[in-house]
């Protein structure tokens, strides 16, 4: 993950992939249900937003939009009661809250240094990536474990990220490419027909996904000037995901086959030709330019980044920004120029 984000109008948006060790295929739907509920709680009391997201059997992507991480250290005494009950119950949560109110009478009569190092261990949780990706990781381990009487790390690794440009084109680019993930794996012909991705979920009329992928065009288009509904975003999100080659049904009496867009066959046919494709029709293969990719958007934002990192990099690279092979881009680049192939 990159150490350090750009400032992008005090928030970033970061693309965060983490697969299962050995890639068993462990989530079922009651997996994928406990998950689920955990990265909407962790949502609320981290102070992120998830974008949008995609829960499959052996991994999971998110899109998450961190405000200004420093913002967190306004967090009080009484925002951190009202934060406490939404991962705590039952005596943990009683430990919680006796532990604060010892800390407050402690700091009545003395010393504050108990009660400031109280809020200091959640204030760094809050608005932070790495602490979201780390408590949901480590609360669904917990709980597998306990449920299949195993012990040991369920993840592969940490986690990966991209960190993504807070403009439309990278947002809803990222954003098409997570919730098309079930349609590449063959799981459904249709995206919005996954119930475990935030489109799914937001054509199935879940606040909470609606209002994350308008945050899209509410971050890009409106600011605070008004509030970007589902009206708005929906259709412009649904013609990127849909875009992918003409719709045309099987005709018995010419023989003509049915034909539900480019396969992932015929779009790596075209691409070993050396064909440019659109983004859309790109977006159906699997992508490690999405993954590995370092940081996504324009060629402004990508050298901006580098220069702002230029210590992580070798004394012979002269800038950041490198074009992306296999589609008509525009005007997104990415950091890291893949040498392997990026498509698989």
């Amino acid at each position: 993950m990159p150490r350090r984000h750009l400032p992008l109008d005090c928030e970033s948006f970061v693309h965060c992939i983490s697969r299962v060790v050995d890639r068993n295929f462990i989530f079922g739907e009651t997996e994928k249900r406990h998950f689920h509920d955990w990265m909407r709680r962790l949502e609320k009391f981290c102070g992120v937003q998830v974008v949008t997201f995609c829960l499959m059997s052996n991994h999971f992507h998110v899109l998450l939009r961190v405000p200004d991480q420093s913002l967190g250290k306004n967090l009080s005494i009484d925002e951190l009661r009202g934060l406490l009950p939404i991962i705590y119950h039952g005596r943990a949560l009683r430990d919680a809250l006796e532990e604060i109110d010892r800390a407050e009478a402690t700091a009545v009569t003395g010393s504050s240094a108990w009660l400031d190092s109280i809020l200091e261990r959640y204030r760094i949780r809050r608005h932070s990536a790495s602490h979201f990706m780390k408590d949901l990781k480590q609360r669904f381990t917990r709980w597998y474990n306990r449920k299949n009487d195993r012990c040991g790390t369920l993840w592969e690794n940490r986690f990966r990220s991209v960190l993504v440009e807070g403009g439309e084109q990278a947002l809803l680019t990222m954003a098409a490419y997570i919730d098309l993930n079930p349609v590449r794996a063959g799981l459904v012909d249709d995206p919005k027909d996954y119930r475990w991705s935030g489109y799914g979920e937001a054509v199935a009329g879940r606040k909470a996904a609606r209002v994350g992928l308008c945050a899209i065009l509410q971050h890009t288009n409106f600011g605070e000037n008004r509030q970007v509904t589902w009206k708005d975003t929906g259709a412009k999100y649904r013609l990127l995901l849909y875009d992918h080659g003409e719709r045309r049904d099987a005709d018995p009496t010419t023989g003509s086959q049915a034909n539900y867009g480019l396969s992932r066959e015929q779009i790596e046919t075209e691409l070993a030709r050396g064909g440019q494709l659109t983004i859309a029709q790109i977006l159906r293969c699997k992508l490690r330019y999405m993954s590995v990719g370092a940081v996504f958007g324009s060629e402004q934002f990508v050298d901006r980044y580098f220069t702002e990192n230029r210590h992580q990099f070798g004394c012979k690279r002269k800038s950041g920004a490198r074009k992306m092979r296999g589609a008509n881009w525009g005007e997104l680049r990415i950091l890291r120029d893949l040498r392997q192939n990026p498509f698989g």
